[in-house]
């Protein structure tokens, strides 16, 4: 099995394409592994409750990118990236005509978690922040089991896949849910828009992110 080293201590397993039969262990992944992010912690503030819709509301993501994108994983599904292409204009200025810039994940989300105002509202600001002018690949979600982080499988998903951006001339986009990550994506090139979007009645702040291909 190939393995790319990242210290002399760790090595991550080989990065590979998901397999639809695998959907559901990487719903569970997806849900363990933002059970501490803030956003996570706001829509959801009981943690019981957060528990138990996680895989399902996250499945939501990972359904759009197994159907209209790609999802990469090591081969031991420690860690998962979801990446959807966007197209330029999928976003109308004026709300009408057009699919949201997100694929239509925020109207998703708020089935996933139907009476619930804060999904709702996650929804349909980062839908709104989603720039739609060019064509790019937005990284909605990307995750490295609880005991695995900081073992380099963040970086191993993102390396190809920017590469592969900077081959195309493709730009990239995501949201940051927390410090710690926003200071990685910009040490891999993405750069803060600069409108960040603060979450109502004291939520935390999401850093829209954008990457330009490197020539």
């Amino acid at each position: 099995m190939t393995v790319h080293q990242t210290t002399a201590a760790t090595v991550v397993p080989e990065i590979r394409r998901a397999r639809q039969e695998e959907r559901d262990a990487i719903s569970l992944l997806l849900g363990e592994a933002f059970m501490e992010d803030p956003v996570s912690g706001w829509v959801f503030p009981d943690e019981a409750h957060r528990r138990a819709v996680h895989p399902g509301f996250f499945g939501v993501f990972l359904d759009a990118a197994l159907r209209d994108g790609w999802v990469d994983v090591t081969d031991d599904l420690s860690a998962a990236a979801l990446w959807i292409p966007v197209r330029a204009g999928e976003h109308g200025e004026d709300g009408e005509g057009g699919e949201a810039a997100d694929g239509g994940i925020g109207e998703e989300l708020a089935k996933a978690a139907p009476g619930n105002d804060r999904a709702r509202i996650v929804g349909e600001l980062t839908g709104a922040a989603h720039p739609g002018d060019r064509s790019h690949y937005y990284l909605p979600n990307i995750v490295a089991a609880p005991g695995r982080r900081g073992e380099g499988r963040g970086r191993a998903l993102l390396a190809p896949v920017l590469d592969r951006c900077d081959r195309e001339g493709m730009p990239a986009y995501l949201e940051a849910s927390n410090s710690r990550s926003k200071a990685l994506y910009e040490r891999l090139g993405f750069v803060f828009t600069g409108a960040p979007i603060d979450l109502p009645d004291g939520g935390p702040r999401m850093w829209p992110m954008w990457r330009e291909p490197r020539g």
